[in-house]
């Protein structure tokens, strides 16, 4: 039984539904399966709802049973947490007695702290619906892969290194991969050699390009309809694979961390 919007009880959590939503800091991608909880949901009677926030221009979007979609879209710099929460309670009131069925949010690559605060967000009305919360590559939601045809994504993994991610039938075949100056320019210009769209979330200006492969870069966004429309277009395998993680950022690298200078502070002493 799902729990509908309003001031009803909210009623206890399965275990499974806890371990599968596990704290953002647990990379390991373990825990029990979001889609074995997803298959326990009359979807064709339920609310989806879907949360893109990995960028600066952010959106939020509903999806009714029958396919109605509505969006409420925000921008936002550094202050996600602060901004996000408005339109989810005008979208959530105005549906007060719906059931969510469904959670999907964008995994980035994006912004580091504008992508979990929308992953905490998701979890959150999924623990509270008891419902999956299920992390879908925000990449895949830019209008160059809406047609699931060939994309590469490309963007800033700062200190002097860049990301590169290939997009095909509405997945990611691999994952994104780090590389320098170089290597960005030698992977866009084979990408417009091919005639395959390159995109980028970010401002053109920080990709070291020559201009004449700059100028082949596109500007795009995700959106959180066109996230619901990668979901639907994704094959049952690209699913199953989302579904059996725990929602987390698509993380470039490990966090850098700088030693602390007085070892005495943190290194237990005899």
């Amino acid at each position: 039984m799902e729990m509908k919007l309003g001031f009803e009880p909210i009623r206890p959590l399965r275990q499974g539904l806890c371990k599968a939503n596990a704290d953002l800091g647990d990379k390991s991608g373990t825990g029990s399966n979001p889609g074995s909880l997803l298959a326990s949901f009359p979807m064709s009677d339920c609310l989806t709802l879907i949360l893109e926030t990995s960028t600066p221009h952010a959106s939020l979007a509903t999806v009714e049973p029958d396919g109605r979609v509505e969006q409420r879209e925000f921008t936002s710099d550094r202050s996600h947490n602060a901004v996000l929460f408005s339109p989810l309670k005008e979208l959530l009131d105005a549906r007060r007695n719906a059931a969510i069925g469904l959670v999907l949010v964008g995994s980035g690559p994006g912004s580091y702290s504008g992508t979990r605060v929308g992953i905490a967000a998701a979890q959150g009305v999924a623990i509270a619906c008891g419902c999956p919360a299920v992390a879908v590559p925000s990449i895949l939601a830019v209008p160059s892969a809406q047609d699931g045809g060939a994309c590469l994504a490309i963007g800033d993994a700062r200190r002097g290194s860049f990301w590169t991610a290939k997009m095909e039938n509405s997945d990611t075949p691999e994952e994104p991969e780090l590389t320098d100056a170089d290597g960005l320019a030698a992977r866009v210009q084979a990408a417009v050699a091919q005639g395959t769209p390159v995109v980028s979330f970010e401002d053109l200006d920080r990709f070291p390009l020559p201009a004449v492969l700059g100028r082949q870069v596109r500007l795009e966004f995700p959106s959180a309809e066109r996230l619901w429309r990668a979901w639907l277009a994704s094959s049952a395998q690209a699913r199953d694979r989302w579904m059996s993680r725990a929602p987390q950022p698509i993380y470039l690298k490990p966090p850098h961390i700088t030693p602390a200078k007085r070892s005495w502070l943190v290194t237990p002493q005899p």
